[in-house]
């Protein structure tokens, strides 16, 4: 973060258009990572404001066609990514689908590639498993073509977890635990506890509690270790969901609660949304229905999109049940 705060203020002092593109997208891309929404908002959308108001002509004399391409998609990818974290799904589908045309615009495959892999992870958090699905046989099949192998495990892992997700459980965590395996050993440590929470998602559905449980360890102690907290609150509402598997519902229950916590401080109304839903889950099935009506209701009538995905049509068919 200090670099990237270093860059904006000397871009600042020589007035460097440029670098206050780069300097903004550094410190969104940082934020991002380590949680805080709101503010990585605002660093994107500045870049992209100054990106669009001085056009690529005037940028690229200084920096490369190429490198200002990766940064225009680089850009809307990770404000996709905030946008669908803070809750505005389908903005965040629109801002991945103009990266997506930028992407393949270059005609440059490593550019495409992370295109790809960065769609197929905003995919995988909106819940569009259709779209998952189709994204990552595109992802590993260009992969192959170009021997990009840590891409070419992103997404022989979303290709797991959509099998998983279709019904075919055995066949996706086959796929997902060599995608990892293959993951693991490229060294590559970012986006890591995403594609462990996965892997603990599909344990869950195979019921091989204990599996799921030691992936989310591991991913908390990555997140602790690297302050990569963009996932934070659903790592432990997972762990959560898992021990309630076991019948520890009071400790479920108090990691529900993290997870709300975490994520309002984060302001990720997605995933409070999705807390909310687990724990007013359990308040109902306690027979504490009011509390669970009470506590879901305001979290979900915040939102104003997105109310074909996945997340908000349980939340309502759950309200509808409680109410």
């Amino acid at each position: 973060m200090g670099l990237a705060e270093d860059l904006l203020r000397l871009s600042h002092e020589r007035d460097d258009v440029a670098g206050l593109v780069q300097g903004h997208f550094a410190i969104g891309r940082t934020l991002t990572f380590i949680g805080r929404f709101g503010p990585a908002r605002s660093h994107l959308e500045k870049s992209l404001s100054l990106h669009n108001e001085i056009g690529r002509p005037a940028i690229t004399r200084g920096v490369g066609t190429i490198q200002m391409g990766v940064q225009m998609y680089g850009l809307q990818m990770y404000s996709a990514i905030v946008l669908a974290c803070l809750g505005y799904p389908d903005q965040a589908l629109s801002n991945s689908a103009a990266s997506a045309v930028e992407a393949r615009g270059l005609a440059d495959p490593i550019s495409l590639a992370t295109s790809m892999a960065m769609r197929s992870r905003l995919f995988s958090l909106v819940g569009d498993d259709m779209a998952l699905g189709e994204q990552a046989d595109q992802l590993v099949s260009l992969t192959i073509e170009q021997g990009f192998r840590q891409w070419h495990a992103q997404g022989t892992i979303y290709r797991g977890w959509v099998q998983a997700r279709n019904g075919d459980v055995a066949e996706g965590m086959t796929l997902l635990r060599s995608g990892l395996i293959a993951f693991r050993a490229s060294g590559t440590q970012a986006w890591l506890p995403h594609f462990l929470a996965l892997c603990a998602s599909a344990c869950d559905l195979a019921g091989e509690a204990e599996d799921g449980l030691s992936l989310l360890d591991e991913a908390m102690q990555i997140v602790d270790r690297t302050g990569e907290r963009w996932l934070e609150a659903e790592l432990y509402r997972l762990k959560g969901q898992l021990l309630l598997r076991q019948g520890h519902t009071n400790t479920a229950e108090e990691l529900y609660r993290k997870a709300l916590r975490i994520a309002q401080e984060q302001e990720a109304k997605l995933r409070e949304l999705r807390a909310a839903v687990s724990l007013a889950r359990l308040r109902r099935d306690q027979g504490r229905r009011a509390e669970a009506r009470d506590l879901l209701a305001p979290v979900y009538g915040w939102f104003t999109e997105g109310f074909d995905r996945p997340d908000l049509k349980e939340a309502k068919a759950l309200l509808d049940e409680l109410t």
